[in-house]
């Protein structure tokens, strides 16, 4: 077999228990909230087809309900075999296109990441989830030989509809990790005490799998690194807990590390982007290094087929489990075999994908706005395809990410498209967060978006303010205005002061900062009403400029509109950054700000207080759309279609979906 010519290990087949997988890229488990009463919805077949088609070698699935604890309604039914059909389906939809799949053996115990407390909660001992704050149900010695009874059997089903192995998620702050940890396993009994005790509850399940489903069959292991939380697991204990395991090396065929707990670590599941790329691999190294016999998988921020040949190389891992990238990406594997690496559509590791599945959404993405279509993995010859019956000319007035996406949508359908925009750069609002700290990633977005439409013929008029002539001279059929928004004004704001930019906006600070400002002495205070990751990432910037930065806002706490897991990410960095956090209180008075005082009030009771010191005030506004253009064009007789922020303020997931999903209809 020839070599890859350009990442010749990465796609070079390896045998994993018996089991022989055409490259190294494992798809993660991802849940996907495509499952519907125990069954898999057609959105399911389809993310699983596209990914097998897109080139990974095996896909493990989103946990699957085996026991009586689990059987969730948003979770693959396999406790009976009443289940089995759909099951065969799942298989069937992902080997048919080469790939093996993974089912993935999972609880979540006391750990819960939505609103509220989890009353049907097991777990190893009666502790709070300091998240949720649930309690579990302690799980008795019977319980547990029950529920390792019913995953051997659940394998044992899953092995018989098509499956080639099985995963169990023993990270994460899931169950089997609870068991695992001293900070939440304080049991006294045979599964709890000691570590080797600690440990008997995922050895019994790894032997009673490999007893009920023989050979060949995957069993992987996804293992805790460090919890993050003082007198949980550590890389020291981590070790010790896999000399344990590496007993029943036999057993089990392939192994990988994750870090983070259910707690206030819970931003170490999945790295954002103001951390260093791939954190984990040395910590993996090191510990596969230890048991060399055993095949290892490299997690974790890994975006990049160069960086996933590195790991592959460089003695970290055997094979590489890739998460947000397939998600992003379906044919991220084909691209990189293929060399086309521009092409591939990158993770920007932004975690939406995370928060839509955790607010019980169906799994979404800020960059893929195609995540579950039949044709996700397909991509549009660089030429002007004949999809549509009638062919339009599309004229997108801005430069924004929904423009682009719609821009490069349309093209691809056979519409002709021209892109009229004031700014010779394009990603309006989204290039600026790009130049803030942790947003760099966000760049590859509309590079992207510019690089397919140009390759699909879109015409680009750039460098000047688009008047109702400048699109009335193109002869659009259809115009989708793409114009985005301004920051509304803030009603403790004086009319005059707002015109005369007095107190500048959020945007208009970061422009600044990206232009270069001196050093000012002083308080900075930010006024948020936005609560985007865009206001945070200003923040930092600003706080190397000021001597003291400070945060108030009306709700009951920051980052109200961020996911959970970037939200910890976010406080955590405030908070190093010395950034004082104020809620519960917006401005009641600017006019002292000549003598340095902003007066702030409480929305709930009145009480006034004063901050010193003052040297700017910032606003972080909500925004209205920039529309002007909409209703003279109307009266032209033409088809106006407003998207993104011109519509209404959009979050980047919305504005590229709504891009695609507009053009797409035309």
């Amino acid at each position: 077999m020839t070599a890859n010519a350009f990442f010749p290990t990465l796609f070079s087949p390896i045998d994993i228990g018996g089991v022989t997988l055409r490259n190294r890229i494992i798809h993660a488990a991802i849940v996907t909230q495509y499952v519907a009463d125990g069954a898999p919805t057609e959105r399911l077949l389809n993310y699983y087809r596209a990914r097998a088609a897109g080139g990974a070698a095996a896909i493990v699935t989103e946990p699957i309900a085996m026991t009586r604890f689990s059987r969730l309604p948003s979770r693959l039914r396999c406790w009976d075999d009443e289940g089995f059909d759909q099951l065969q389906r799942v298989a069937a939809t992902i080997n048919e296109s080469g790939a093996h799949v993974l089912g993935q053996i999972q609880d979540s115990g006391r750990g819960r990441h939505a609103v509220g407390r989890n009353n049907e909660a097991v777990g190893a001992s009666p502790l709070p989830d300091d998240l949720s704050w649930t309690v579990p149900a302690v799980l008795s010695p019977g319980d547990i030989r029950e529920m390792i009874d019913h995953w051997a059997q659940g394998a044992r089903r899953l092995q018989r509809a098509g499956f080639s192995g099985v995963e169990i998620s023993a990270g994460h702050g899931h169950l089997f990790h609870q068991f695992l940890s001293p900070w939440s396993n304080r049991r006294t009994d045979e599964y709890g005490g000691d570590l080797k005790k600690r440990v008997r509850f995922l050895t019994e399940l790894v032997s009673a799998i490999r007893s009920e489903c023989g050979r060949p069959f995957i069993i992987a292991l996804k293992l805790p690194g460090d919890d993050g939380v003082a007198g949980g697991i550590d890389l020291e204990m981590a070790s010790a807990i896999n000399t344990l395991l590496a007993e029943l090396a036999d057993d089990f065929d392939l192994w990988t590390w994750v870090w983070g707990a259910h707690a206030r670590s819970l931003h170490l599941h999945l790295p954002d982007a103001h951390g260093p790329r791939h954190p984990y691999l040395e910590h993996i190294k090191a510990l596969r290094s230890e048991h060399p016999g055993i095949a290892t998988g490299a997690i974790g921020y890994l975006t990049d087929p160069v960086e996933c040949e590195t790991a592959l190389t460089n003695g970290t891992s055997d094979v590489v489990f890739l998460g947000r990238p397939l998600i992003t990406d379906a044919a991220f594997p084909n691209k990189a075999a293929e060399g086309k690496t521009g092409d591939i559509r990158y993770c920007v590791s932004c975690n939406s994908c995370w928060r839509s599945i955790i607010e019980a959404d169906a799994l979404a993405c800020d960059n893929n706005p195609k995540v579950g279509e039949p044709d996700e993995h397909l991509v549009a010859a660089p030429s002007v395809a004949t999809s549509v019956a009638t062919h339009r000319h599309v004229v997108v007035v801005g430069t924004g990410v929904a423009a682009l996406e719609a821009a490069h949508t349309a093209a691809a359908n056979g519409h002709k498209v021209t892109v009229l925009g004031d700014h010779e750069a394009f990603g309006g609002k989204t290039r600026l967060h790009a130049q803030m700290p942790g947003g760099e990633n966000l760049s590859s977005v509309y590079d992207y978006q510019y690089q397919r439409a140009q390759q699909l013929g879109v015409k680009f008029e750039l460098g000047r303010h688009a008047n109702i002539e400048d699109v009335l001279s193109c002869d659009p059929d259809v115009v989708l205005l793409a114009t985005g928004s301004r920051s509304a004004r803030p009603e403790w704001l004086p009319d005059e002061w707002f015109t005369n930019g007095l107190i500048p906006s959020l945007r208009d600070m970061a422009k600044q900062l990206t232009q270069g400002i001196g050093r000012a002495t002083g308080r900075a205070v930010i006024v948020d009403q936005d609560h985007t990751e865009m206001t945070y990432a200003t923040a930092l910037r600003m706080a190397s400029y000021f001597d003291q930065i400070t945060l108030v806002t009306s709700r009951e706490r920051f980052a109200h509109d961020v996911s959970l897991i970037n939200r910890q990410g976010i406080l955590k960095r405030l908070f190093e950054s010395h950034v004082e956090l104020i809620c519960h209180v917006e401005p009641e008075c600017v006019t002292q700000l000549e003598e340095g005082q902003l007066t702030l009030q409480n929305v709930y009771n009145g009480a006034l207080e004063t901050l010193d010191s003052v040297t700017a005030v910032i606003h972080a506004s909500s925004r209205v759309p920039n529309d002007c253009l909409r209703e003279p064009l109307l009266a032209d007789g033409l088809e106006v279609i407003p998207i993104g922020d011109c519509q209404a303020p959009r979050s980047l997931m919305a504005a590229t979906r709504e891009g695609y999903d507009i053009a797409k209809a035309l």
